[in-house]
């Protein structure tokens, strides 16, 4: 019988993202209200006027008591009729994602791991994403749940060049 070898690192972040989640639930933040997200909203929209020239921002629909960014993502269109919104859609397991057109008030549908997706499937490509943290570091390297899937979908983004990210965590 061959042994398998350990991965300390691996161990550590997996260690780490259960704790940060534990946590996360224990605080019972909840993404629609509380100080904790008016103030995290206001952050992003901070963060967010700082690419003027983003025409599209690719954000998530939020699960498991994750910041819910659709109210500064509604105000962000509001402020120009030709900006565009779009959600991550998980086509099949281990492949890159990609965005589908969203706006306020869009018919949604259940996609894959139950995470709602635009019912209308028009394929657009962001320039700025907004991606969920479990948690970052002092660095801004960005802990996510650990499946890969931006880390896949923007080592193979359209035309080589990635999209500005912003990462959001409570």
């Amino acid at each position: 019988m061959q042994s398998i070898a350990r991965n300390p690192l691996l161990e550590t972040k997996s260690a780490l993202r259960a704790n940060l989640l534990a946590t996360r639930e224990a605080q019972g933040v909840r993404a629609d209200q509380g100080a904790r997200g008016e103030a995290l909203a206001r952050r992003l929209m901070e963060v967010v006027a700082r690419y003027p020239k983003a025409s599209c921002i690719g954000f998530y629909w939020p699960v498991a008591g994750e910041f819910d960014a659709r109210d500064v993502l509604t105000v962000w269109l509001a402020l120009d009729a030709s900006r565009k919104a779009a959600l991550p859609v998980v086509v099949a397991p281990r492949a890159p994602l990609i965005f589908h057109a969203w706006q306020p008030g869009a018919a949604m549908k259940k996609g894959r791991y139950g995470i709602p997706v635009p019912a209308e499937e028009r394929v657009v490509v962001p320039d700025l994403l907004v991606i969920p943290c479990v948690g970052f570091d002092a660095d801004r390297y960005r802990l996510g749940y650990g499946g890969g899937y931006y880390d896949r979908t923007l080592a193979g983004w359209p035309g080589g060049l990635t999209p500005a990210t912003i990462g959001v965590a409570f």
